[in-house]
């Protein structure tokens, strides 16, 4: 096991949005011009599936396919999924099975090469750097999803939503193609017990070698020095540095420190108390980079003088040409931008993991109360779905966002289905891939962004579109600036 090729950090990591709004197109194009690339791994298993299903349009798919070392796996995916016309008009997308806590091989298999397609398509036709962005509180896909990632040689694992104390060790261990668990949280689990979820990746090689794996650098995304110092202290193996997320950051945001305070709009609020000290973090010797409300000019330079390595963005990145975003949708939100007529809500009770969630107001999305009435509850995609410990012992799963009655006979209450949107399918909307139902309806989309979305009209002046260089150049002239004596995201807090 040797470490990821590279002396040094990059200065600029592209955020790891949404599913796969952060694709391989975005990543490659930020990989391409020194900077770190970063795919979406949430859910890799549905956009692969839906991808193959709908023609793999430019033959993407199946390129990085053939070079998946286990070639069997690859051919019976295609067989599974592939429609060479794509799919008839307004035909569904065939589904997949949920995770569970023990799933089939072909489940695992599905995943890890999900994952490898994605790496391997950023990694094409360049010596850059690309990393692979999870969610914590996604428990159970990944295991896999981090393997694919590996065997396609990803040089960074970025996560948040949760603490990933567990994850270092897994690297470790997924790098000797070791069996690796993780501890899956099962709500009203009794004293003494524990569930795992094993993984061992040797079961699917089956006679072939595998080849030798690089441990990827680790970069947990953070929101206080506590969870910082906690880090380095209790993970089971090296943390290479931190992403210091802002509340301003799209997608999810750590809850505030003072819980139960909102403003007019029913946003949580936020105060000096949800400030991070970046002093307390350099004492750490890690490097850093800040993310949320850091993604101008200004904010690299004021990174980089308070001891950052750099900055993490997603908002400006996430509405470019090669963003992975639907072309209606990115189309609409350019308008909006233009017209200076585009809002960002933080919705404390949206996402069915309990975390505040930044949600951007458009019609005919599930940000409109109409659209979100009127949509019928399904939970299909499964992947927020929580565990829990039935009164017979057995571990079953339920989310708040499905059927109401569903969710009350798995012990669940009416009052936390309130509110509570289905993530899963309307992220997928989000990039053109939304299942189409019975009544022919499709599944609306519910877009994310952060705070910086408010200045993407500044940003586009005369312009219509731009693209990742246009980001990168207009990020670099920070760093020509002189010094800042203040964090603009600490005044927005105060």
């Amino acid at each position: 096991m040797t470490m990821a090729a590279t002396d040094s950090h990059p200065m600029i990591i592209q955020g790891g949005m949404g599913i796969a709004v952060s694709g391989w197109e975005l990543a490659r194009a930020v990989a391409g011009m020194g900077h770190l690339g970063v795919v979406s791994g949430t859910s890799i298993d549905s956009v692969l599936v839906r991808r193959l299903q709908d023609g793999d349009l430019g033959g993407h798919v199946r390129r990085a396919m053939e070079k998946f070392p286990i070639q069997q796996v690859a051919t019976d995916v295609l067989e599974r999924y592939f429609l060479p016309e794509g799919r008839e008009e307004g035909a569904p997308y065939r589904p997949i099975p949920m995770y569970r806590q023990v799933v089939s091989r072909a489940k695992e298999q599905l995943t890890i090469i999900a994952s490898f397609v994605e790496v391997t398509l950023a990694k094409e036709g360049h010596d850059g750097l690309v990393g692979v962005n999870l969610l914590t509180k996604v428990q159970m896909p990944n295991l896999h999803t981090l393997y694919g990632a590996m065997l396609a040689g990803v040089d960074y694992v970025l996560m948040g939503a949760g603490i990933p104390k567990e994850i270092p060790g897994v690297l470790d261990r997924l790098a000797l193609h070791e069996p690796a668990s993780i501890r899956l949280d099962v709500e009203g689990a009794q004293r003494g017990e524990e569930y795992l979820l094993d993984f061992d990746p040797m079961v699917h090689w089956e006679g072939l070698t595998p080849p030798d794996l690089r441990r990827p650098y680790f970069l947990p995304i953070i929101a206080s020095n506590a969870l910082a110092t906690m880090m380095v202290r209790k993970a089971n193996g090296r943390v290479d540095g931190f992403i210091i997320e802002a509340p301003t950051a799209g997608g999810h945001n750590a809850p505030p420190r003072e819980r139960g305070v909102t403003n007019h709009r029913g946003e949580p609020v936020y105060g000096e108390r949800d400030v991070v000290d970046l002093d307390a973090i350099g004492e750490l010797g890690l490097p850093f980079w800040l993310a949320g409300g850091s993604g101008t000019p200004e904010g690299l330079r004021y990174a980089l003088d308070s001891g950052a390595h750099g900055i993490q963005v997603g908002t400006l990145f996430a509405y470019c040409q090669e963003s992975g975003l639907g072309k209606e949708v990115r189309g609409e939100v350019l308008r909006a931008a233009r017209a200076g007529a585009v809002d960002v809500l933080t919705d404390g009770v949206a996402s069915p993991t309990g975390f505040p969630f930044k949600v951007v107001q458009l019609e005919d999305s599930l940000s409109d109360e109409a659209v979100y009435q009127k949509r019928d509850r399904v939970c299909d995609l499964g992947y927020l779905r929580t565990a829990y410990r039935r009164d017979d012992g057995r571990v079953d799963y339920r989310c708040p966002a499905e059927p109401v009655d569903t969710y009350v006979k798995k012990g669940g209450t009416v009052q936390g289905t309130e509110g509570k949107k289905c993530l899963c399918n309307a992220l997928m909307a989000d990039i053109g891939m939304g299942q189409k139902r019975d009544d022919g309806v499709t599944e609306p989309h519910l877009l994310t962004s952060g705070d910086g979305l408010l200045m993407l009209g500044q940003f586009l002046g005369d312009r219509e579109d731009y693209s990742a260089r246009d980001v990168i150049e207009h990020l670099e002239a920070g760093l020509a600036l002189e010094s800042r004596s203040s964090s603009p995201v600490a005044a927005k807090l105060g």
